[in-house]
């Protein structure tokens, strides 16, 4: 299976249904009032996280997530039905990243965030209703669901990182310890995936990741570089394999070295992570004589083994256990930011800039969500807009950018004609999202 750790995914939510412009009509009841009903909310989209899956394929496969828009309203009252939410699974380990801020490090298996919010119904004719306005002919759309751009980033869960040099066993050593099967061949990088493994020894078990290789530069993005160095993050020991040959003409001593500055220039957090070298390949001529110099230079924490025969594998899982006892139980959390972290955005009411030729385009959250819901064929919702606007000082905005009588507005999809006159707009079509409203004096 393709391995896949970086998805962006295009979401938007459900639109709320719209509002329902409707009289009460029965025989023998000659005044029945307004009786329309509200639309239903639409379905809001959350991201959660599941144990099934290990890769983001399947969101890389279909990037485009809409949610389920809500039930229109209806007569005698009747609101429309909000539309169930929509959750889209993501393997433990995804990162949520919105605009490049982290909104949720989803770790626990069942964990979810909501990422678009669904649009609020429309109101009804009957919610219009009040003391003054005993029968108002108006309605709402459904407010538009929020259509958002969000980056996900897979971080794999383990334990224990195998790290090193390609061709230095890491895979050999998976498969030896676990039930894991990653290809094996006698050639560098023959990993290109991180593999998970399950390991259980003496009663205790942990997950143990096997990492592609590593070569000189990898931290600033050479060779398979950045794109796996991230996944080693979350472990909580390291443990580097030395081939006794070294790689690229490097020594295994210097290779060592090496490898501890990749993962030192990565993140500095990784090189506090507590580290184990293991010398493979005593099997191997030359290989015990390697073990001899490693260990003079690094006394407490190297080991020999083979991958291949299984010599010296028990004495390095019994240290590995020791290591994990010490520290605390469940991943490390990431060196930027904590899990849920959230960023406050102050939206504002509305921003008037020029287009050029006679054309103007008014955008903020709260403008937009009006012409949204805008019922652009009724003239009293055409009127109240037009209010609204005006309450909000769009009117004395536009004049200060030199506004004429017959210049063109744009506010998301709906386009008015400036005009200075109190003039009652005609209806339009159904549809129609062009019309004359008049901001200025009354």
């Amino acid at each position: 299976m393709e391995f896949i750790d970086k998805v962006r995914l295009f979401i938007t939510a459900g639109n709320g249904g719209n509002g329902c412009l409707s009289f009460h009509r029965e025989k023998f009841i000659e005044f029945g009032g307004p009786d329309g009903g509200d639309g239903g909310r639409g379905g809001s989209v959350y991201l959660e996280a599941s144990p099934r899956l290990t890769t983001l394929l399947e969101l890389a496969r279909k990037p485009h997530i809409r949610g389920i828009d809500g039930c229109a309203g209806k007569g005698k009252g009747k609101t429309g039905e909000s539309a169930a939410e929509t959750v889209v699974f993501v393997p433990a380990g995804t990162m949520v990243y919105r605009d490049g801020l982290l909104l949720a490090d989803l770790l626990e298996p069942g964990q979810r965030i909501l990422v678009a919010d669904g649009g609020r119904g429309g109101r009804g004719n009957l919610s219009f209703k009040s003391r003054r306005v005993i029968t108002p002919r108006l309605c709402e759309r459904g407010e538009p669901g929020e259509d958002v751009e969000i980056m996900t980033e897979l971080k794999l869960l383990a334990d224990v990182g195998l790290v090193g040099f390609p061709n230095a066993g890491k895979s050999s050593l998976l498969a030896r310890i676990s039930n894991a099967r990653p290809k094996v061949a006698a050639y560098p990088f023959t990993t290109l995936t991180p593999n998970l493994g399950v390991v259980e020894y003496k009663s205790t078990s942990f997950v143990a990741a096997d990492i592609p290789g590593l070569i000189e530069g990898a931290h600033s993005g050479r060779g398979l570089g950045t794109e796996f160095l991230r996944h080693i993050e979350r472990t909580r020991v390291l443990v580097h394999l030395v081939d006794p040959e070294g790689f690229g003409g490097r020594g295994p001593v210097p290779g060592i070295k090496d490898i501890e500055h990749e993962l030192k220039s990565f993140s500095p957090k990784l090189a506090a992570k507590p580290r184990l070298l293991a010398v493979n390949k005593l099997d191997l001529p030359g290989g015990r004589e390697v073990l001899r110099q490693v260990k003079a230079r690094y006394p407490r924490r190297t080991f020999g083994i083979s991958a291949a025969t299984g010599e010296g594998i028990a004495a390095l899982l019994d240290r590995v256990i020791r290591e994990l006892s010490r520290l605390p139980p469940g991943p490390a959390t990431t060196p930027n930011a904590q899990a849920g972290s959230r960023a406050l955005r102050m939206d504002i009411g509305f921003r008037a800039r020029p287009l050029g030729g006679g054309r103007f385009e008014l955008t903020g959250r709260f403008v937009l969500r009006a012409a949204a819901m805008l019922e652009a064929t009724l003239p009293e919702a055409v009127e109240r807009f037009q209010a609204a606007l005006k309450r909000i000082g769009v009117d004395k905005a536009l004049k200060r950018l030199g506004i004429r009588e017959g210049d063109m507005v744009r506010c998301g999809d709906f386009e008015f004609e400036w005009t200075d006159a109190a003039r009652r707009p005609l209806p339009r079509l159904q549809g129609d999202r062009r019309t004359r409203i008049g901001i200025g004096k009354k």
